[in-house]
């Protein structure tokens, strides 16, 4: 990864509230190059935007011709008249960064309520599809079938809150989503946050992409077994969390993506 990518992922993206922290950052990154670099085209899609950080992550890395659908209600402080404070400061992040939001390729609504035919007009088939949406299961069945369903062949799911105590249903339903397509599905990678699923013909792939990433080297590889499949498990021990955490805290972004070498 150039230093250009780094400083935004250690220090300009840390400017936008939001939940990605650097080591999924890292794997998404890792993941995306991949696909350039083996031509596996497609669109990207996101559930559950909330103020762009892993949004603009994605505009970051594949660049202004890259097609990135953001799905989400758009609603946090919504005023009488409807208007999205939200909304508002999902732009204002894009215009500081430069990287403009195409808000064609924006959806506000409820993603239950989404078609993958609504997805694929604007997007094509789905290479990456981010969900980190509505926290229930019935929200987590809904969206993990509409990313299925518009996904391309090699396309990857990232599950936000995989394991997560306080968002105990997430689990449950990424696990149902595996159990009853685990002749097609197949996970490949967790994090402390998030759980990675690809189909099965691409998995040994995308297993190898997480074990030789150059940008992954920094955390320890625990290869696990889940639902009947290898799964690479990057630990990031806490005392390095904790560093990089003061750092931040501390006004030292610009030197925090050290950490992480």
């Amino acid at each position: 990864m150039n230093s250009t990518t780094r400083k935004f992922i250690f220090h300009d993206l840390q400017t936008i509230e939001g939940y990605i922290d650097p080591p999924d950052a890292l794997v998404f990154l890792s993941l995306l190059q991949s696909q350039n670099s083996k031509s596996l085209a497609g669109g990207i899609a996101e559930i559950g935007v909330f103020y762009g950080r892993s949004y603009y992550l994605f505009r970051k890395i594949c660049g202004p011709e890259q097609k990135v659908v953001a799905i989400d209600l758009f609603d946090l402080g919504q005023t009488d008249d409807g208007a999205s404070p939200q909304y508002g400061r999902f732009l204002d992040s894009g215009r500081r960064l430069g990287l403009a939001v195409d808000e064609e390729l924006v959806i506000k609504g409820d993603s239950t309520r989404l078609s993958a035919d609504e997805i694929r007009a604007k997007a094509g088939e789905i290479r990456f599809f981010s969900i980190d949406g509505g926290h229930m299961l019935p929200h987590v069945v809904a969206d993990s079938q509409l990313a299925k369903d518009c996904l391309a062949p090699h396309g990857v799911i990232a599950f936000d809150d995989t394991f997560n105590p306080a968002w105990p249903e997430v689990t449950v339903g990424v696990a149902d989503f595996l159990r009853e397509n685990g002749s097609e599905f197949s996970a490949f990678c967790m994090t402390k946050y998030k759980t990675y699923v690809c189909r099965r013909d691409h998995h040994q792939l995308y297993y190898d992409v997480i074990a030789k990433a150059p940008d992954l080297t920094a955390f320890d590889h625990v290869e696990t077994e889940f639902l009947g499949s290898k799964v690479a498990r990057l630990h990031n021990p806490i005392s390095r969390r904790m560093v990089y955490e003061l750092m931040i805290r501390s006004g030292m972004s610009a030197f925090s993506e050290r950490v992480y070498r």
